[in-house]
């Protein structure tokens, strides 16, 4: 098969459409996640008046942006940027790398908003507002960690546009 490599290398096109799967199956999951935080009365009113409940529509929210919203971005501009500037990415393995790592993140900080959101939500009803926070202090330092790997694969993805967009004339 002959062409352009950014047309032509079956790898960078396989990761290009997983990050296109990818924000379809989080976009289901955060849109049914958010009709059921909406339609069902006790999980509305968990989320809205228990303390920490709010963590869970944090989680709901960053699977729809980090999930859906920026997974779609950076398929549309992994494809893009190669044929505006007419030379392959300038590394697939940071494609495989951003890929893994955002979605290790993402999912890492999803799983973490929820369990503080429950734990703090359920503990609330029994003890006081100090040792709940003691509780989810523990669930909310793991999301920060998840948050950073998240912020990782965002500069690996930068480095790697910058790196093959870098010198185009």
């Amino acid at each position: 098969m002959s062409g352009p490599a950014w047309e032509t290398d079956k790898e960078f096109i396989r990761y290009t459409l997983w990050f296109v799967f990818a924000c379809v199956i989080y976009s289901l999951i955060g849109f049914s996640w958010g009709a059921l935080m909406g339609g069902i009365a006790d999980f509305r009113h968990f989320v809205d008046q228990r303390m920490f409940g709010k963590l869970i529509v944090r989680a709901h929210t960053h699977i729809n942006l980090l999930g859906w919203v920026e997974m779609a971005i950076f398929a549309a501009i992994y494809y893009i940027i190669p044929r505006l500037v007419q030379r392959p990415i300038y590394s697939v393995k940071l494609v495989k790398i951003h890929f893994w790592t955002h979605n290790l993140g993402l999912i890492g900080m999803v799983v973490f908003f929820t369990m503080a959101g429950v734990i703090g939500g359920n503990a609330s009803m029994h003890i006081p507002p100090n040792e709940v926070e003691a509780m989810v202090h523990p669930w909310l330092a793991l999301v920060g960690i998840f948050g950073s790997i998240v912020l990782l694969a965002n500069c690996i993805w930068a480095y790697n546009i910058f790196r093959t967009v870098r010198g185009w004339n």
